[in-house]
């Protein structure tokens, strides 16, 4: 018996129950068997009585005597039910598939251990296909008892506990043959853990609780531990195989901007964001930094500072969104700080009119445009620059790997790279899937702001908030009105937004409402964006569409309907969207009576904090670590063990160990070091593309 041998070779299994195992599990090798790992345990040394039993679907082991069996019909049906007995009490057991056999067979009236999950009915426990021990034939080990992950598609055909247990007991008999070490001594004794051997046998079936948790703790390590070696591998590479310009100069354009130009003090977070980006931009190695902060934080001038850098050692450079709506907010920012200086901006889009192409073309060929802002019109071979070297890409997840590469061919040598993301990042997943990217996180507001003061009504409010908004506008403010996009239907969501905007109109008939929505075309949505940013409408009725683009210093109220419909993350960047100026801003979270569990955290956490980072981490523990990467890629987190919200000591501890190991053995060629080198090229090598940038 090998790893890579067919489960239908394994003892007890056969090609029938092999093909079973397979689609129900996904189950093909014994390697994949000896990874199939117990969701919990079951300690064979606890035994209950039938008074003690108290809630139902806990797995339990009873010791009494069946004194009854019958059967019963209902309809076509019969199932077969048996009394079990203690000295405390009286409970059932129950098959719904049995065989004549088995019937013959129940030992009545002697001493037997039963173990199954119970079920309470009409104040009445029972116990479900119970498997069943002779006192006198009951195994003596003391070993936690497995339960694995299971379907009634597999019970049914008699692949139970006991079955998996048996097969599994004998698998754990090859370990001394089948599993080889993945990791050198030195880590092994440096962390205390269990040998790789040892470890499995007490995966499967613990000594007791110490040893289940030391081969928990090992097999967590060694996922996290093989996961980031490829980031480590592949940022080390980039560090000494990847070439850039290097941009020594802080000149002229910087230095004058910043000195008359910067319309407000940057933050200290600003300040060591940029430090940290021009001690990158001053080597000969392409920059590959990602850059968190949260809405308001400031990126965009840091993006700005950056490209103006570029620009001191003649260079072009690029910002590339996802969508139109933010490459125009980012082109119009830019745009305006830059409106007392000689520096020309431009915005190329899909919407973008052949004219303007043509000039932006001949522009950037020449040299003449230094900054040009636009989406994914970028990529296309006919945009030429004369010397690119500095591409900023906004919400990277949204492009993939072949869109980015088209833009670092661009340029002969790569240009450096600045990835930039709004939506802050839980730690530990910026350690695990950005660990190729050096990160700066911007983690301070502007000077001045105000946090926003966030608070949740219901239906039998809404008087008072609309009375609390009038009382806004009165004092020159304005105001956002934003309604979900259920997406179950585009028509449904048009409907429910102009029924709303209907009930606003009619609620607030002294004042000036727009509208402004997905189906609108881009010049549409210009004129209802401008129409409100200039103050001439109070109000604007919106979709999720301003979750990105609009900036509305004026706008100090935004109440959103439905809220129990968004996902953390989109709430707030929803609520980003106002607090932008000198003045108290709120967010008013509009909700049913009714709301489950989860929408409860949603909102609780909204109304208790601004801090972005804190709501990542809320976000992940209820969606999962792959919706907050944005990714539905299969494949992105597939760890069995690992959890990246309850193990970040972990995912911290196996990233220090590889830089250390990196630092002193960048190729793992010392004899030491052979063994992960080995198994990572078995195991993982090519299989963590996801972060891969270049």
């Amino acid at each position: 018996m090998t790893l890579e041998t067919s489960i239908e070779y394994v003892k007890g299994i056969g090609p029938e129950k092999a093909k079973l195992i397979k689609n129900v599990l996904g189950i093909s090798t014994v390697e994949d068997l000896l990874n199939f790992y117990p969701i919990r345990y079951l300690d064979k040394n606890k035994v209950y009585k039938v008074a003690q039993l108290q809630e139902s679907n806990l797995d339990v082991q009873l010791k009494g005597k069946i004194t009854q069996v019958q059967e019963i019909q209902t309809g076509r049906t019969k199932r077969l039910t048996a009394k079990f007995s203690d000295d405390t009490g009286t409970m059932d057991l129950v098959w719904f598939q049995y065989s004549k056999w088995m019937k013959e067979q129940l030992p009545l009236n002697r001493e037997i251990y039963i173990f199954g999950k119970i079920n309470l009915f009409n104040k009445q426990f029972s116990m479900p296909h119970p498997e069943i021990e002779i006192e006198e034939k009951k195994e003596n080990d003391n070993r936690l008892r497995p339960i694995y992950p299971s379907s009634e598609k597999l019970t049914k055909r008699g692949l139970n506990q006991k079955f998996f247990q048996t097969i599994l007991r004998n698998i754990c008999k090859e370990i001394p043959n089948l599993i080889q070490e993945n990791l050198p001594d030195y880590l092994i004794k440096a962390f205390k853990f269990l040998s790789r051997k040892n470890t499995y046998l007490n995966i499967h079936f613990p000594k007791n609780t110490e040893y289940y948790e030391k081969a928990d703790q090992r097999l967590k390590f060694e996922e996290s531990f093989f996961f980031q070696l490829g980031y480590g591998l592949k940022k080390l590479h980039h560090k000494t195989q990847s070439f850039g310009n290097p941009f020594p100069i802080v000149g002229d354009y910087f230095t004058h901007f910043y000195e008359h130009h910067l319309p407000f003090e940057l933050t200290n977070a600003q300040k060591r964001v940029l430090k940290e980006i021009r001690q990158d931009m001053k080597k000969p190695i392409q920059m590959n930094r990602l850059l968190q902060g949260d809405v308001g934080s400031g990126k965009t001038m840091v993006a700005l500072l950056t490209m103006l850098i570029a620009m001191d050692n003649g260079f072009q450079s690029c910002m590339m969104a996802p969508t139109e709506i933010l490459a125009q907010q980012h082109y119009n920012g830019i745009k305006d700080l830059l409106k007392d200086t000689d520096i020309k901006v431009r915005l190329l889009t899909g919407s973008s009119k052949a004219s303007e192409r043509k000039i932006i073309h001949e522009e950037l060929e020449s040299g003449e445009l230094s900054i040009l802002v636009g989406t994914h019109a970028i990529l296309e071979d006919k945009v030429r620059f004369k010397k690119l070297g500095l591409a900023i890409i906004d919400e990277q997840h949204r492009f993939g790997v072949a869109q980015r590469a088209k833009l670092w061919a661009k340029n002969k040598i790569p240009p450096h790279i600045l990835v930039m993301t709004a939506t802050p990042i839980p730690r530990t997943l910026a350690m695990s899937f950005y660990s190729d990217l050096d990160v700066s996180v911007i983690d301070e507001m502007p000077i001045g702001r105000k946090p926003i003061i966030t608070a949740h009504r219901r239906e039998k409010d809404r008087v008072f908030v609309y009375n609390f908004c009038r009382d806004e506008i009165k004092k020159g403010r304005q105001v956002y009105f934003v309604y979900p996009l259920i997406e179950e239907s585009e028509t449904l969501d048009y409907k429910n937004l102009m029924e709303g905007l209907d009930h606003v109109m009619q609620s607030f008939s002294d004042y000036n409402v727009t509208m402004l929505h997905g189906r609108m075309k881009p010049d549409e949505k210009d004129t209802a964006m401008n129409y409100f940013a200039s103050g001439k409408a109070e109000i604007m009725v919106a979709t999720t569409v301003i979750e990105v683009g609009v900036n509305v210093p004026n706008a100090s109220v935004m109440v959103i309907e439905s809220a129990e419909r968004f996902g953390l993350s989109q709430l707030h960047q929803l609520r980003g969207r106002v607090g932008r100026g000198a003045e108290q801003s709120y967010c008013i979270l509009m909700t049913s009576d009714k709301l489950s569990t989860e929408s409860r955290t949603r909102i609780k956490t909204m109304t208790e904090t601004n801090d972005g980072f804190k709501i990542s981490e809320v976000d992940m523990q209820l969606r999962g670590p792959g919706d907050i990467l944005g990714t539905q890629q299969s494949g992105v987190v597939d760890f069995k063990r690992l959890d990246l919200v309850q193990d970040s000591a972990i995912i911290k501890t196996t990233k220090n160990a590889i830089e250390k190991i990196l630092e002193t053995d960048p190729m793992l060629s010392r004899a030491e070091n052979l063994i992960i080198k080995n198994y990572y090229i078995k195991y993982y090598k090519g299989k963590n593309k996801w972060g891969k940038i270049s």
